[in-house]
């Protein structure tokens, strides 16, 4: 069965795709398992090559790949270029690990004890609909450069981009079968992926409901989960800041991908004795926010991924008496909401759910004390920024704060030289950074009795 991809933009339709059924994804997984244990057997110098090359097409694809993110997912097209360099950045980092995935030789006594990295065998990746470019890359990358085969499964809204990455690898030279694209619904391949015991570990980015259904089934089989879930982070602004810097680019800590990201600070949290000036600062700063075609250049903030999306968004802003002041956004096709900012109360459903939009709250607090009590009020605690000049008070409060990433005076989340992950229901386990390949290794330990020298005198 078919379906169709529509832009967000103007709402015509950019492709047809064909949904994968169970009875596929369980071939796709067989073939998945017959490529990987080639794969592994391969020598280090090989794999390394070939993700290279991988990397390297990829990088002559850049602006094909943007392109397609723009029709398919609404991306600003100076946004979808910077999603493309970084999935060519993931793999080319990861294109080291072949060669530098060490085991260790343990000390014991009666011989040689040493460790090896097996690879698990076959990864199941599940990627959102906000990233799917950079997503994809941070589960694909590492557990290829570990040894293992993967099948993925795009989000069905946004799949085009992940299709292209696999033509890209099987181009460059990667055996047929280890890297998959399966597009359809979740209910089919992503459970698929979860009750198949072939498949030894699911990377999981998306909303917690969901989340924790995966994680449930896999508790099943004993399947590894990596879970990238939601998030409500905190954007505190402390009295002593550079407002003016804090002011300016807050919209750019909540705005970017038209707020459709669990790393958006959504909630800004402002010390009491600026509030009023950080208000006065931040209502141009949003009304300036550009707005529109995502193929001009000029756009920074592009439309939501689909209608129904846009409605959820605009049912958390039912009335206008929390609305402080709004952005612009095109009228007429596509599924656009202005950057808006609301001042509801602390426990008003704004303030505590995901949004997952242009929709950012603000906040005064009192002190210090006051501000890391509301910020880890929350079920979540995936990321967010501390605003200050007293280095001081930005490593206590990093350290108070329960969130996985922080950032002291910017917005930046994501490198992929550095771990990425959440606390509480914003996940569980890291991807990126120079361990991620590990997460998808066994462990094994070999003893080598050794007889004890003797010499004959």
């Amino acid at each position: 069965m078919s379906y169709t991809i529509i832009n967000p933009a103007d709402e015509s339709v950019v492709a047809t795709v064909e949904a994968t059924t169970i009875h596929a994804t369980d071939a796709a997984i067989a073939r998945a398992a017959r490529a990987q244990r080639d794969w592994a057997a391969r020598a280090p110098a090989d794999r390394a090559l070939l993700l290279r090359r991988f990397a390297d097409a990829v990088d002559g694809a850049r602006e094909e790949l943007a392109g397609l993110e723009v029709r398919n997912a609404g991306h600003p097209i100076t946004q979808a270029r910077w999603e493309a360099g970084h999935v060519r950045d993931v793999l080319a980092y990861y294109s080291a690990t072949p060669e530098r995935l060490f085991g260790r030789q343990i000390p014991v006594a009666g011989g040689l004890d040493i460790t090896f990295a097996e690879p698990l065998g076959v990864v199941g990746v599940i990627t959102p609909w906000n990233f799917p470019m950079p997503i994809a890359a941070w589960g694909f990358a590492p557990a290829l450069a570990a040894g293992n085969a993967v099948v993925l499964k795009p989000a069905e809204w946004t799949p085009l981009t992940s299709i292209r990455l696999a033509e890209l690898g099987l181009a460059a030279g990667l055996p047929e079968g280890l890297f998959q694209v399966l597009p359809g619904k979740g209910s089919v391949v992503g459970e698929r992926f979860v009750d198949n015991e072939t498949v030894r570990k699911i990377v999981f980015t998306g909303s917690t409901e969901v989340g924790a259904r995966i994680m449930a089934g896999c508790a099943k089989q004993i399947t590894r989960v990596t879970l990238e879930l939601g998030g409500k982070s905190a954007n505190i602004v402390f009295a002593d800041c550079d407002l003016e810097k804090a002011a300016a680019t807050a919209p750019y800590g909540v705005f970017e991908n038209a707020g459709q990201d669990c790393c958006a600070r959504s909630r800004i949290l402002v010390e009491r004795s600026v509030y009023q000036r950080f208000m006065a600062l931040l209502e141009p700063a949003v009304r300036g926010v550009v707005v529109g075609d995502p193929v001009a250049e000029s756009t920074e903030m592009g439309p939501l991924v689909t209608a129904s999306h846009r409605d959820r968004v605009a049912a958390f802003v039912p009335h206008d008496a929390d609305v402080a002041f709004r952005g612009t956004a095109p009228t007429g096709p596509g599924h656009w909401y202005p950057p808006t900012v609301l001042t509801p109360a602390r426990n008003a459903r704004a303030a505590r759910e995901e949004i997952f939009g242009p929709v950012v709250s603000v906040f005064p607090f009192d002190d210090e004390a006051d501000a890391i009590a509301f910020a880890n009020a929350s079920p979540y605690g995936l990321s967010g920024s501390i605003w200050t000049r007293d280095l001081s008070r930005a490593i206590r409060v990093a350290r108070a704060i329960d969130s996985g990433n922080l950032s002291v005076n910017s917005h930046s989340s994501v490198r992929y030289a550095t771990p990425f992950g959440g606390f509480k229901q914003s996940g569980l386990g890291r991807e990126l950074g120079p361990d991620a390949p590990l997460a998808f290794t066994e462990t094994k330990n070999v003893f080598i009795a050794v007889d004890p020298y003797s010499a004959k005198h």
